[in-house]
């Protein structure tokens, strides 16, 4: 059997579900001792004195911890602006680290000999405050009297890219139909199995020692060095199970404040080598740790009567909250991703990421693809309804081919498939008359009507008030998208693997050494096969070892559906060099290889030219909803979602990919509502801040193409994030048949849907 193409079980199924996987909230150590956080809990303020006297003192307190206590008070993914705590008198760090800018912001940790005992001494720090004015809206904050976040940089704009290409203007002079409309996507939570937590000590070597939940160690080690201003040689980060991420552990959380603690202790002589150990609660993590982006926005598109888009006109915010994070590179996916798959010679975007009081903005998987596709799959629809035409038609009439040029002026990356996916999920979706186009989801075919019609009414879980029976209107919508597989914008994207071959005559065993990140979506047995292919392996003959900076190169982050392209390029570059090594009779074979692709060029700032991406993935949808009129609530039945993978290197996997992430938009867009006001979570709890169960799941049809990607190992492309970034607007189309009425505001609320609904009527 061959490894590559084969549902192979996962090489960490049997411990995860029998309980022998660890998590890091499942660590215990002899000799434990305890970390509690104190959070800011102000929305902006400066922190005028702390005073930890009586914590100290407090039984089985053994250390509290302040701004004071950090050699650098500063970290940043992309951009250093955020104080590891908040407070005055550290020895350096970033300016104004002072100042809280939103509640989650960290101000103190206790550590003490129980939890009990850490959270007690929490109240006992006094901090005397002084209040600032905030600022909670991006349109408000990007006025010249809005209160600055950080003064140092003189701007509430983080970043701004603005796209020029062709003449906007003379564009719509050619249009026939131009429509134009206003759209807001909301934050979303990660909502991962298991809340921040971790666990850190000082090893024999003197090294600080941190085991958490991440999705780059590399780079989680490199923000703890700099923040103890420390070698990155005496910082280990290990990564035991991780239950979720989706770019929620890019960003720091419990990592540096743990190794301070650590590390303090054991300067003062109260370690003695006992472990310093976190867990943060639901609430903690909710109001602590950054979400997607909400996004506001403006779009104006114009099309001949034959179906040519013509021009392009887009004005987008992010709200990046409190900090940066990855808000740079969020922005730059969205800009691109707003003007869609489409050729065009009129394209004009503004597009910036925004300071703000709230919670800050982040990676999350699609990376600011969901918000900038839900602008051009809007558009592209409407377009469609203006124009009477097929959605479908009019996106085949103006998607990208190979050899098209991108809105940057280069050329699209080699492998675009968008036709093909468009075709397919035609086909998934014939048409039963001239101008009737219908879904067949099922096998089950739903003609569209663009007028409301009662359904039967089936049996529901979601409420026992249904004895009336009432008429549900159906409908059905469909959506596109592209995704960067990989860093871009002229980020040195790398990804190393170590592979050592054993054995007498012949190979007995590989170890592949890689610091790739599982975070549920197989990336180790992933890993694990394609060694396996290279080296003409069983899977069991292949031994890993991950998810450790003492014993593995840097394999980059997991994010930006990148590590099935990087990590499997690396693996099977280091298990061909090995192979060599081992024909020419080395025992043990030993090699090292570090993957580098094509180079990216960032966006000129002024006019967008420039090559950003590496390659792209391609995804398109059909969503079947159902709405109850009397009560706004919308269900989603089906999904049907047509991806081209490359290569499936394990297909069972990628279909769980692509249902998991359908699950997750359904949700983005149905059910979670996530709630600020001047700055504070309202929904901090999963009890107000709801994620679809298991009864609102859709059915879901994942239909996989196999198209190699000329750069991608043994063709294959990456793809977990793609299937989420469609499914929004497919749904928002759905019940725009459904209902007739376009819903340019996502959630789609029951309260939100209702009003519409009630609008329109009268």
């Amino acid at each position: 059997m061959r490894a590559v193409g084969s549902s192979l079980s996962r090489v960490d199924a049997q411990d995860k579900v029998t309980g022998a996987a660890l998590y890091p909230g499942d660590i215990e150590r002899p000799g434990t001792v305890w970390l509690k956080t104190l959070f800011a809990g102000r929305v902006h303020a400066r922190v005028r004195s702390i005073d930890t006297r009586v914590a100290e003192a407090a039984p089985g307190v053994l250390g509290v911890f302040t701004a004071a206590d950090v050699p650098f008070n500063g970290n940043g993914l992309n951009v250093v602006d955020q104080p590891v705590l908040c407070g005055p008198g550290a020895p350096g760090g970033v300016p104004d680290a002072d100042r809280v800018r939103w509640p989650g912001d960290q101000v103190a940790v206790v550590v003490a000999e129980t939890e009990a005992q850490a959270a007690a001494a929490l109240s006992l720090i006094q901090v005397e405050w002084e209040d600032l004015p905030m600022v909670v809206d991006v349109e408000a904050a990007r006025r010249p009297e809005a209160p600055l976040l950080h003064p140092s940089i003189g701007s509430n704009i983080l970043l701004e890219y603005h796209i020029r290409r062709g003449d906007v203007a003379a564009g719509f002079a050619l249009a026939d139909v131009i429509v134009e409309h206003s759209y807001r996507t909301g934050a979303q939570e990660h909502a991962y199995l298991q809340p921040e937590a971790g666990v850190a000590t000082i090893d024999a070597l003197g090294r600080v020692v941190v085991e958490v939940a991440g999705q780059w160690a590399h780079k989680d080690r490199q923000q703890i060095a700099a923040a103890l201003a420390l070698p990155e040689e005496q910082v280990v980060v290990r990564y035991p199970a991780i239950g979720g991420a989706f770019g929620g552990r890019e960003d720091m959380s419990v990592q540096i404040v743990l190794a301070l603690a650590a590390w303090r202790l054991e300067q003062q002589g109260k370690l003695a080598g006992r472990t310093v150990k976190t867990i943060w609660s639901r609430k903690e993590s909710i109001v602590g740790h950054h979400k997607r982006h909400p996004m506001l926005a403006h779009a104006k598109w114009g099309a001949t009567r034959d179906g040519h888009l013509v021009a392009q006109q887009i004005d987008f915010s992010l709200d990046g909250g409190a900090y940066a994070y990855t808000s740079t590179k969020v922005l730059g996916n969205a800009l691109l991703a707003s003007l869609g798959p489409y050729q065009c010679q009129h394209q004009w975007v503004d597009g910036r990421a925004v300071y703000t009081n709230n919670v800050p903005g982040g990676a999350f998987r699609g990376f600011g693809g969901p918000q900038g596709h839900f602008i051009a799959e809007m558009q592209i629809n409407k377009l469609a309804e203006a124009l009477d035409m097929d959605p479908v038609e009019l996106r085949l009439r103006n998607c990208w081919h190979e050899g098209s040029i991108q809105a940057t002026r280069s050329v699209v990356p080699p492998g675009v498939t968008i036709d093909p996916v468009l075709r397919r999920l035609a086909s998934e979706i014939p048409p039963t008359g001239a101008d009737s186009p219908s879904l067949t989801i099922n096998h089950s075919p739903l003609t569209i009507n663009h007028s409301p019609f009662p359904i039967p009414h089936s049996p529901s879980f979601r409420t026992s008030l249904d004895a009336s029976a009432p008429a549900r209107l159906r409908g059905t919508g469909v959506a596109c998208c592209f995704k960067n597989v990989g860093f871009s914008l002229g980020f040195r994207d790398i990804c190393h693997a170590t592979v050592e071959l054993y054995g007498a005559g012949e190979i007995q065993r590989a170890v592949v050494r890689h610091a790739a990140a599982e975070v549920g979506q197989g990336a180790h047995t992933v890993i694990a096969q394609v060694a396996a292919e290279t080296l003409g392996l069983a899977l069991e003959q292949i031994d890993l070892i991950v998810q450790d900076t003492a014993e593995t190169g840097n394999s980059g982050s997991v994010s930006a559906s990148r590590m099935t392209f990087m990590a499997g390029n690396a693996v099977k570059g280091a298990a061909e060099a090995a192979l060599a090594r081992w024909q020419d009779e080395e025992r043990p074979a030993i090699a090292h290889f570090e993957y580098v692709p094509r180079a990216t060029t960032p966006y000129d700032h002024d006019t967008g030219a420039g090559d950003p991406n590496v390659t792209y993935g391609y995804c398109a949808q059909a969503a079947e909803v159902e709405v109850d009129p009397d009560t706004g609530h919308v269900r989603v039945l089906s999904v049907v979602s047509v991806n081209d993978v490359g290569t499936a290197i394990n297909p069972q996997q990628v279909e769980g990919q692509i249902e998991g992430a359908i699950a997750q938009a359904v949700g983005w867009t149905t059910h979670e509502n996530f709630v600020q006001q001047e700055g504070r979570v309202l929904t901090d709890q999963l009890s107000t801040y709801l994620i679809p169960t298991v009864v609102d799941v859709a059915q879901i049809k994942p239909v996989i193409l196999e198209y190699p990607d000329p750069q991608g190992p043994l063709g294959a492309r990456g793809m977990a994030e793609m299937p989420f970034i469609p499914t929004a607007a497919a749904i928002v189309a759905a019940l725009h048949d459904a209902t007739g009425i376009w819903f340019d505001e996502i959630p789609l609320t029951p309260e939100r849907v209702w009003r519409g609904l009630k609008s329109r009527a009268g």
